[in-house]
């Protein structure tokens, strides 16, 4: 029953979200705080890249600085906490800013599944810093690492083999247990978000699975 009523939430949520047009160069329909400042990249090829892991691999290791000043490395997570990578194309576009406020508002799930969501762009820090501050209202902070992958440019997903021939990184979920295992890896449509259900649903097999 708990597990029924934790479905219908984060299918209410991700109704939330999907109220906006799903092209990555559609119009944005998310906050005000946004309105004519969202940039119009148009349809993109749906992948542009060649994985270089596959599931059941050692996570390639990283180090990245973070919008709060820290660094953060993917090791920092051994045999903590669960560890979900989402790597999205681009600062200031629709779907990119649709995607991570759905994942701010969801922290209690992360938290159930013991589990980190570590967001990675190609942006440098301050184009990141002046993204992320319009992505919560009130002047809240998203809750999770928003990761600079600028320089060298694209190196981790490049090492992951998300780094598209333009110099962005496709949009995908990369799962990794707490040995630092891949689980599970989604490298979506870039013209589409991915849905909540689906990441929560590995994530509830992951910790079955270790239980």
């Amino acid at each position: 029953m708990r597990k029924k009523r934790n479905l219908m939430l984060i299918l209410g949520l991700t109704a939330l979200f999907c109220l906006s047009p799903s092209a990555y160069g559609g119009s944005y329909g998310g906050s005000e705080a946004f309105k004519g400042n969202i940039y119009d990249p148009g349809m993109l090829k749906p992948t542009d890249s060649l994985l270089k892991v596959k599931v059941g691999d050692r996570a390639p290791d990283f180090t990245l600085p973070a919008v709060s000043g820290e660094k953060v490395s993917l090791r920092q997570y051994l045999g903590k906490k669960n560890v979900v990578l989402s790597f999205v194309p681009a600062a200031w576009t629709p779907v990119c800013s649709d995607q991570w406020p759905g994942y701010n508002i969801v922290k209690d799930f992360f938290d159930s599944y013991d589990a980190v969501l570590l967001g990675i762009t190609v942006d440098n820090i301050p184009t990141l810093f002046a993204w992320t501050n319009q992505m919560v209202t009130g002047g809240g902070k998203l809750w999770f690492p928003v990761l600079s992958d600028f320089w060298p440019h694209g190196a981790v997903a490049d090492r992951y083999g998300v780094l598209r021939s333009d110099g962005v990184s496709e949009r995908a979920l990369f799962v990794i247990d707490k040995g630092g295992i891949i689980r599970y890896i989604d490298v979506h449509n870039i013209n589409k978000r991915p849905k909540l259900e689906v990441l929560f649903k590995e994530l509830e097999k992951l910790q079955q699975a270790h239980r």
